[in-house]
Formats: C-alpha cells, structure tokens, sequence
C-alpha cells in the first residue's frame, strides 16, 4: 500500500449538507475499495487564483489516505463525473513527505486543544 494525498475543490453554490455529502461519498469510494483514511482537512470556502467555469472560491477538501495504486484510478473517474468537483490532484507521498505532513497534523492537533 502507498501513502497518497489528494486535494479536491468544489463548487461553491452546494449547500454545507451538499458538500459534506459530496466529502462522504468520495470517502465511501475510497473505503469501499479497501483505501484506509489516515486524515481529512477542510479547508472551506476560499478564493481561486482564476476563474474555473465562471467560480471564482471554492470549497477546498484534502484528504490523506493508504490505497493500493488501482484505487487512484477509480476516485479519478469518479472525480471527473462529478459535476460538483471543479479540480482535483491526487500525489503518492513519498517518505520526506509523510513524514512532513505527520508533523504537520500533530502541530495541528496541538493548536487545537
């Protein structure tokens, strides 16, 4: 199993209730084909650097998980069928970068209690 990350934006006229189902319906793909979630952000509504199908913010969702690299393939075609994502990115992380995003969540979950 590899490590990946993938950031997502959706359109931003979805209600919080269409979004956070939007979130759990990807979250279900992944799942569903034996991914395990090692960490979910939101990232909310933020503003993009242009204009993608006259939208100009977003909803900015990342998710970190460990799949096997079919998996990928079928979140990708299910992100393009979705009519709610405007962009998607998927990486494999390598170690440098699992280490750093580790470090990253824990200083996160420090700031927060």
């Amino acid at each position: 199993m590899n490590q990946y990350e993938t950031v997502f934006i959706l359109t931003p006229v979805l209600s919080d209730d269409q979004m956070k189902e939007a979130v759990s319906k990807f979250k279900g793909i992944l799942t569903g084909n034996g991914a395990e979630i090692i960490n979910e952000e939101n990232w909310g509504l933020r503003k993009l650097a242009y204009a993608i199908d006259k939208k100009s913010t977003g909803f900015y969702i990342l998710i970190e998980f460990k799949a096997m690299p079919e998996v990928i393939k079928t979140l990708e075609v299910n992100f393009r069928r979705d009519e709610k994502v405007l962009r998607y990115l998927t990486i494999k992380q390598e170690k440098y970068a699992i280490e750093y995003a580790e470090k990253r969540r824990s200083n996160k979950s420090k700031k927060e209690d």
